[in-house]
């Protein structure tokens, strides 16, 4: 009976290494820093709306205090709305940008897999106990430069 032969990697020094991975999580930092900056600017925006109604409730008739308490839920729902969606934009985006550089990583395990003919390619993060056995980081990292580079 033949035996199967098995490797391992470091998956997260293959995503340490890549320019495009640092590159990635450069664009994720900017798009999550700008996104934080608008959710504040609306919190603010909020927070002053509530100032003034709280300052200014003791002289309002009541139809004017509903009106304006209706105002302000609406702000928070806004609010809430809009930090759903950047939420759902923010993971979108990471996918976009992660998926073409996961997709290299899965290609550059397979060219080296075959190569040595490997029936198995095991991540080390995720392994629960290991001894030995042949680590193949260092070619793929090899591999995925080459990917990276369009060769």
């Amino acid at each position: 009976m033949a035996q199967s032969k098995v490797a391992h990697v470091n998956s997260q020094k293959l995503l340490d290494t890549l320019p495009s991975r640092k590159d990635a999580i450069k664009k994720l930092q900017d798009f999550e820093r700008n996104g934080v900056a608008e959710l504040q600017e609306m919190e603010k925006d909020l927070n002053d709306s509530y100032a003034k109604y709280e300052a200014n409730r003791p002289s309002m008739s009541p139809v004017i205090i509903k009106i304006e308490e209706e105002k302000l839920m609406k702000k928070q729902q806004a609010l809430q709305d809009r930090e759903q969606s950047l939420n759902a934009e923010m993971q979108a985006y990471s996918n976009e940008l992660n998926g073409p550089i996961l997709e290299r990583v899965q290609k550059a395990v397979q060219i080296v897999a075959d190569r040595r003919k490997l029936n198995y390619v095991i991540d080390e993060s995720v392994t629960l106990y290991f001894a030995g056995g042949t680590d193949i980081t260092d070619e793929v990292v090899i591999e995925l430069m080459r990917l990276e580079s369009g060769q």
